[in-house]
Order: structure tokens, then sequence, then C-alpha cells
């Protein structure tokens, strides 16, 4: 399986990322060390979209706490970036991909990634991956 995740990124161009405590939604839960995953800089906190790929280099699942009934897995992990994206692919270029049922890959990011604000490691399918390698 191959992984994408929307976070907070305060340098773009760094060599590694390290993400800590990230939510988990669609699959995003059983990512693991040595699989690949495109990182896209959270646009609700100043990024501009898709902005590199990689190796995950460590994984670490977050243990649920007990006294909360109702929560997100979490996972924080570690990557080593492979390639910096050449073109822009945010917000606004997946928004007009809006009809779920339309199996576009564009369509499957539009809604894993901006139908809710939340930022968080999602699963992605082997179209939205070969998809997402054309930036690259």
């Amino acid at each position: 399986m191959v992984f994408a995740i929307k976070a907070e990124v305060s340098d773009p161009s760094a060599e590694t990322f390290a993400f800590g405590r990230q939510k988990t939604m669609y699959g995003g839960r059983q990512i693991a060390q040595g699989d690949s995953i495109f990182v896209f800089a959270s646009e609700n906190e100043g990024g501009q979209g898709l902005i590199a790929s990689g190796i995950v280099t460590a994984a670490k699942a977050i243990p649920k706490k007990p006294e909360i009934e109702r929560q997100t897995p979490r996972v924080s992990i570690v990557i080593k970036r492979t390639a910096l994206a050449k073109r822009r692919l945010g917000r606004s270029e997946l928004k007009p991909f809006s009809n779920w049922n339309d199996g576009q890959p564009e369509t499957e990011l539009n809604f894993k990634f901006y139908r809710q604000a939340t930022n968080k490691i999602v699963g992605i399918s082997d179209q939205a991956a070969s998809f997402l390698r054309e930036f690259f």
C-alpha cells in the first residue's frame, strides 16, 4: 500500500521529515517502515500542498488512551525524502473534483484530504499513487 500525509511542514526542502502523533484514516494506521509516501504541506498551516515523496524510515503506533471511548488511531513517522515535487498540487487544483463516485485519482485525494480540514495519514490507491508520481 502507498500512503500520503497532509501535515504542517516547517521546512519543505528538508532531507528528513518527522511527524509525531498524526491522525490516521482510510487505512493510514497500517503504515510501516519501508512504505512509500507522498507529503502534502497543509495549507491550513501556510503550506502549498504536494511537496515531496519519500520512504518511511520509522513508524510507531501511539497507544489509545483507555479513558477515551472514541479515538482516531495515531502514528508517529519519520520520512526520508526521495524527491521534491516539480508542479503544484493542492486544495485549489483538487477542489473541482467533487463527484465522490467518479473514480478519478484527483477525486480520491480531494475526498481524503480536503473534505475534512484535519491533517492526517491516509492510504491511497495505486491509481492515485501513479497520478501523484507524475508531479516528480
